[in-house]
């Protein structure tokens, strides 16, 4: 339901004056005050109607309103009018709305369109005293000057009005980096917190897990060869334990403090390296794998196994959350001192409610997920200094952004 706007102040009291110029002689023709009505409906309706949105719309209305106040005058004693300063109105919204040639071309339109009403004089019959001549040439000259003072004023208010706006926008900007790095101290603190808990609980299972599983192969290698159910139950034990091995393993890596050895390489290569490694995916789930590198990004410093590691989680997760037949992309840009890394797929999408939360540790929406892929990838990119981004609509797909400084961090500091 669209909310009405209240009258301001000021609208109040233009009203009120238009009104009294329209009744304050009671001898003037109805058409005249008919047309002081109208030409102050129109002024009012310019703050209100959406009829400037461009220069052209901007011109046609001015030019109504200049016709009407042309009319207004032409009825109400031509150069003997009243009216004659009505015509700055057209003349001041020009002012408003186009730079100084725009303004100068309206009020010497409206100075032309006054002056033009000495043509329908029959001179034989009238005569102009010398005084009004320069009264009437005077107010002429009036009307241009005003314009142009007016616009003026115009083109400072404009040009604060922009510099208002682009510091508005900074402090946007601004704002938006810092909920960002909030967010990324808030991960880093629960990374952080949940890696030292992993790392001791993972300490504390493998004794106990080798423990198990030599006694699984024990039981297997003691028991006759006709007891089949307990051979069976010990090789069950024993994949089990390698299960369970593996994810400690996990949890251990994402618990171990990441030391990036940095050296200069080419991040296209990496990038390929990582494709290849994804390949078999990408074709049992048949999604194919586009690339779009700038070769404007140079080579900069990264730990290539950790960023091999990072881009191969990236695609495989795209490529799992992609429909048979699809596609991703990997593209890259150089952003000055940012290589920006985006791996785009076109899947499922990921819910608004669950963006903040996938770079958390066991936090997954795969049935047999860990949920440590994501957290580990984000942490080896703030190792490096840089920092990442996700962008999804669901049923539309995703966008992760990976931000890596063309300089190693110690060199941004």
């Amino acid at each position: 339901m669209a909310v009405t706007r209240l009258p301001r102040l000021q609208e109040v009291l233009i009203a009120l004056v238009f009104i009294a110029m329209a009744v304050v002689d009671p001898d003037q023709e109805p058409t005249e005050m008919a047309l002081v009505l109208v030409i102050g409906a129109l002024q009012l309706a310019e703050v209100r109607l959406p009829v400037l949105e461009t220069k052209r719309r901007a011109g046609f209305w001015i030019l109504l309103k200049l016709v009407l106040c042309l009319a207004l005058v032409g009825i109400s004693g031509r150069v003997q009018s009243h009216y004659y300063l009505m015509t700055l109105m057209p003349v001041i919204s020009a002012a408003t709305y186009f730079g100084p040639l725009g303004t100068f071309f309206f009020s010497m339109l409206a100075a032309s369109g006054v002056f033009s009403f000495l043509l329908s004089y029959d001179w034989s019959k009238v005569e102009i005293a010398p005084e009004d001549q320069k009264r009437f040439a005077l107010n002429l000259l009036f009307i241009v000057i005003t314009g142009q003072l007016v616009s003026l004023l115009a083109e400072a208010t404009r040009a604060q009005s922009a510099k208002y706006k682009a510091v508005a926008d900074q402090l946007s900007a601004a704002n938006q980096q810092l909920q960002e790095a909030e967010a990324a101290v808030r991960r880093n603190e629960r990374l952080a917190a949940l890696g030292q808990l992993t790392a001791g609980l993972a300490h504390e299972l493998r004794n106990p897990l080798g423990t198990i599983k030599a006694s699984a192969e024990m039981i297997a290698k003691s028991v006759s060869a006709e007891n089949e159910v307990a051979k069976e139950v010990a090789g069950y034990i024993s994949s089990d334990v390698d299960r369970c091995n593996s994810l400690v393993s996990r949890f251990l890596d994402f618990a171990r403090p990441f030391e990036a050895r940095l050296a200069p390489a080419d991040l296209t290569q990496v990038i390929d390296r990582a494709i290849d490694m994804a390949r078999a995916d990408a074709q049992s789930y048949k999604v194919a794998i586009y690339r779009n590198f700038d070769p404007a990004v140079p080579p900069f410093p990264m730990d290539v196994e950790l960023m091999e590691r990072v881009f191969f989680n990236l695609i495989q997760n795209a490529i799992q959350a992609s429909q048979p037949g699809s596609s991703i992309t990997i593209k890259t840009r150089n952003l000055g001192e940012i290589a920006e890394t985006c791996v785009i797929d076109r899947g499922s999408g990921i819910d608004a409610k669950h963006l903040e939360a996938i770079f958390n540790p066991f936090y997954t929406t795969k049935a047999h997920g860990v949920g440590l892929g994501l957290a580990i990838v984000s942490k080896i990119v703030d190792g490096h200094g840089g920092r990442m981004a996700v962008e999804s609509h669901p049923g539309e797909g995703s966008v992760f952004r990976i931000l890596l400084p063309l300089r190693p961090p110690a060199a941004n500091s």
